[in-house]
């Protein structure tokens, strides 16, 4: 029998992080097990709220680099059964595990952030108020999507 590890890209990345987050949810039965397919449908523009993708759209078109709104969160690495998603801003430096555990039918998001400056815990709080909240709607809709469930 294996024994109980806990481990992630995420914090391997970010091994001293100031903010953590952890989300376990259950693998639909046909659902792929390619953990790079599950964080590219996480962070996918139909994915992401509303809200979210639009805040990224206006961001990239002020910064002029149309085409590329979602690039911030493309699959960076992938080891066994995680895939890693980095994001690297000037307040803050997240990393996103998706990891995939085929034999135990769990899906795991593990995410570790380091706030860069004075400003940047209290400047994160709105974001990190929300994350709990926005993860799960985006652990469910990737679900629904990778599930092949018809709605």
């Amino acid at each position: 029998m294996r024994q109980p590890a806990f481990w992630s890209l995420a914090l391997a990345d970010i091994s001293d992080p100031d903010y953590t987050q952890v989300w376990i949810d259950v693998l639909p039965a046909h659902a792929t097990a390619d953990p790079a397919a599950w964080a590219r449908n996480l962070f996918s523009p139909a994915s992401l709220p509303r809200w979210l993708s639009s805040a990224i759209l206006v961001a990239s078109l002020l910064r002029r680099r149309e085409g590329r709104r979602c690039e911030a969160f493309a699959v960076r690495r992938v080891e066994g059964e995680e895939a890693l998603v980095s994001v690297d801003a000037r307040r803050i430096d997240m990393r996103v595990g998706v990891g995939v555990d085929e034999e135990r039918a769990l899906v795991r998001v593990v995410t570790a952030m380091r706030f860069k400056g004075r400003g940047a815990r209290l400047w994160s709080l709105p974001v990190r108020m929300s994350l709990a909240l926005l993860m799960r709607g985006m652990i469910a809709r990737a679900r629904r999507e990778l599930s092949g469930v018809t709605r």
